[in-house]
């Protein structure tokens, strides 16, 4: 897990893209479309963009514009959140509809966790998962019961396996008569 300090070349972004169709004389204003994308870099978010947009709105690139393109940053990025995906994902078989819960930072943790176990559970690649949405969920709204096993008021993880270790290092002993217990 990693922090937005600590950002590599691999690490994801989340970006927010308005395009819209290039004006014509019969729609000199043409409606403005905005997604908000999850990408290595812009070039990326706007290949994307300009994928979804062709499926959902039959806008080609060739035919349109990128109004404007921002990278959003998350507003709290030492709380740790609970959220929801909702993810579109092809399969050797088909496509399914699918929503998971993870308990990260920030979204692109969360997206990441999620590019990671669908990776490891299902065997299926980043460029064939679409993420449809993400968002925060309170804790009183989790479903899935692995994030909720983590909201108990009295969680303990316990160390089972903690070494003694002597105060001053000058007068510690070589060798021990009896082997030390590292168990409480």
């Amino acid at each position: 897990m990693w922090d937005d300090t600590e950002l590599t070349a691999d690490a994801l972004h989340e970006y927010q893209i308005v395009g819209r169709h290039l004006p014509t004389e019969k729609e000199p204003t043409p409606k403005l479309f905005r997604m908000r994308l999850f990408a290595k870099n812009e070039v990326i978010a706007k290949s994307r963009f300009w994928y979804f947009l062709r499926k959902l709105k039959k806008v080609k690139k060739v035919n349109g514009e990128i109004v404007g393109i921002n990278e959003i940053h998350e507003k709290k990025p030492i709380q740790i959140k609970n959220f929801g995906i909702w993810i579109r994902y092809d399969s050797r078989s088909g496509t399914h509809n699918m929503y998971k819960e993870y308990r990260e930072l920030s979204r692109i943790a969360a997206v990441e966790a999620c590019y990671s176990d669908m990776a490891s559970r299902h065997r299926a690649r980043s460029r064939s998962i679409q993420v449809i949405r993400v968002a925060e969920v309170s804790n009183a709204d989790v479903r899935r019961p692995y994030i909720k096993q983590l909201l108990l008021p009295n969680l303990k993880f316990p160390l089972p396996h903690r070494v003694i270790r002597a105060a001053d290092k000058s007068h510690r002993a070589l060798f021990m008569g009896s082997r030390p217990s590292t168990f409480y």
